[in-house]
């Protein structure tokens, strides 16, 4: 027994020292950023020319840049050139106050600086593509912790607003440091805003019709006097509440989709605690996606179903819609993937924390409490964006005490949720790391699947500019299936280009369907075959979604209490509330 134990005490050893690496990291592998950086610096002491290219570098700019100093000292602000143009989404210095001197020298030194680090740790003969966006990356984080945006000194910004406020800047940027850290001390958001769940946020109309300890089933209350017979299931991402598609009555999808007639039944998952730990992904498609299939067939007895997922969750409903092919289950109608990956191999900004090292080093940490934190998860979404969603804010708030108005979108973005340790684990060696589902080694009860298998039709949703989910990414749905997929490319990010109701300004969308005997297209020459059209891609879903469906019929009851599935409460339910 002694001897037996000794590898599971020293594996545990491993791990709870991982586990508390991990809460002064911020969840990042020292050892997968150790190996990086000497893959990074080994390369780059056995190759001269490169380093005798960036030694030119440093002094052929900075030989220039000290001219354009002298030069534009003499010049009129109006009269100034940029030593460097800014990247397009910088906005650091955008404002006017930056153009004046020496603040002029001090942003374009600081850009300076940002090229030169860029091409001191890109393309490196022989370092590998995953280590060099990890060096390059460490080395942006760095330089934004230095941006001179970030000082009082030498932000002319903050200087001007504190003379004209007399100072009061400072002291409101005071108050917002000290109520945001009481805050957090109280394990409490401090984003008190005026949206509530139930209140003004997921308020359209229904009732839980059924519920198990993974999820609680959403049926929502008709608004027309017939419905389409198909009913519509959704699948969201478990990694946040559903509601993102039930926000306010205006922007709700849920309400939208009711409003044209279809029956709509949404999952809303349960908040993991450490007692879900060994909750797994098979799990969440049996105990997710199939049981809320089959309430829906008995509430809607007959009718095959229009199953829609977001995110995780279409990845999800990817997995069992292949599991159902394969053992000849019809009862999905069509398939809709909003921003969900089935090919991992350029699965995003993500990847640069996806490897051996990372991945056991994250398994530990969740060992360890036995799940993943919501606020471990938003430290890597924060660190890929440190700007816009770190360093932006300790400006705005506590620099120039200014507080930006809180919307729907960002009080469900406040309202996070966990991940068990077994299912995220497998999630991410599985799919992340592996890539089983895209080359037919993802095993779902004891034989694997394949996505070709999927005959029914496919309608996929991408953003332009989505980094967690790239369009690239979604798109290669279209070469993993063997089916018709309709495939539409819509502005925005990740998730405000999801809720995009109509009549929202500025949105456009790109649209075309490929039949499973058609050519493949890349996903670059299709963007260019395709012109853009003015609106919300919504009301192209649902025309997509009305010519596959079958005539109207009268809604169907809210729940069946004769078949097991009574209403139990109503909406939202109970599981959206737990924190």
């Amino acid at each position: 027994m002694f001897e037996l134990s000794i590898p599971s005490l020293k594996n545990s050893i491993d791990r709870i020292t991982h586990a508390i690496q991990g809460r002064y990291t911020g969840g990042l592998s020292p050892a997968a950023l150790q190996l990086a950086y000497c893959d990074w610096l080994i390369h780059l002491c056995h190759s001269p020319g490169k380093m005798a290219e960036i030694a030119e570098n440093m002094a052929r700019k900075g030989g220039d840049f000290m001219t354009w100093a002298a030069l534009s000292h003499h010049r009129r602000d109006g009269d100034a050139f940029p030593f460097i143009e800014p990247l397009m989404d910088d906005r650091r210095f955008r404002a006017e106050a930056w153009q004046r001197y020496p603040f002029n020298l001090i942003s374009q030194g600081f850009l300076l600086q940002e090229q030169w680090w860029h091409y001191a740790t890109t393309d490196i003969p022989g370092l590998s593509r995953h280590h060099e966006r990890v060096v390059s990356f460490m080395a942006r984080q760095w330089l934004d912790l230095l941006s001179p945006t970030n000082f009082p000194a030498t932000n002319p910004e903050v200087i001007d607003k504190t003379v004209q406020s007399g100072g009061q800047n400072l002291l409101d940027g005071w108050s917002n440091l000290l109520n945001d850290t009481l805050g957090r001390l109280n394990a409490t958001s401090n984003n008190d805003s005026e949206y509530k769940v139930g209140e003004n946020l997921a308020v359209t109309p229904g009732k839980v019709v059924y519920r198990n300890p993974l999820i609680e089933l959403i049926q929502y209350s008709p608004t027309t006097a017939e419905v389409k017979p198909e009913p519509i299931l959704i699948v969201p991402a478990w990694i946040m509440k559903y509601y993102i598609l039930d926000l306010s009555p205006h922007n709700s999808m849920i309400k939208y989709l009711v409003d044209q007639g279809y029956t709509v039944f949404a999952i809303s998952w349960h908040n993991p605690t450490e007692a879900d730990r060994d909750m797994r992904l098979s799990d969440y498609r049996r105990f997710g996606v199939m049981d809320a299939l089959k309430a829906i067939n008995a509430i809607v007895p007959g009718q095959s179903v229009h199953a829609t997922g977001y995110c995780l969750g279409g990845t999800l409903l990817s997995i069992a819609a292949a599991a159902m092919a394969r053992d000849g289950d019809k009862r999905l109608k069509s398939v809709t993937l909003f921003a969900s990956q089935t090919d991992f191999t350029e699965a995003g900004e993500l990847m640069l924390f996806i490897d051996e090292s990372q991945l056991s080093f994250m398994e530990d940490m969740m060992w360890d409490q036995g799940f993943l934190e919501s606020s471990q998860m938003a430290g890597a979404f924060t660190l890929l964006h440190s700007y816009d969603l770190f360093w932006s804010r300790l400006v705005n708030d506590y620099l120039l005490g200014e507080r930006g108005r809180v919307n729907d979108l960002m009080a469900w973005n406040h309202d996070t949720t966990r991940m068990p340790y077994k299912m995220h684990t497998q999630y991410l060696h599985w799919l992340f790391l592996n890539n089983d589902l895209a080359t037919g080694r993802y095993v779902v009860d004891d034989r694997p699947i394949s996505l070709r298998d999927i005959r029914t039709p496919i309608f996929a949703v991408a953003t332009e500019n989505d980094h967690i989910a790239p369009w690239h990414s979604v798109y290669k749905i279209i070469d993993l299936t063997n089916t018709e997929v309709t495939f539409a490319l819509t502005s925005g990010g990740h998730n405000a280009g999801i809720v995009s109701e109509p009549g929202h300004p500025r949105r456009h969308y790109r649209i075309a369907s490929h039949q499973a005997d058609d050519r493949f297209i890349a996903p670059d020459d299709w963007q260019l075959r395709q012109q853009p059209q003015e609106g919300s891609w919504w009301l192209a879903w649902v025309d997509w979604l009305d010519r596959h469906s079958g005539p109207a019929i009268k809604p169907p009851p809210l729940g069946r209490a004769d078949a097991g599935y009574p209403a139990i409460c109503d909406a939202p339910g109970s599981y959206i509330y737990e924190s």
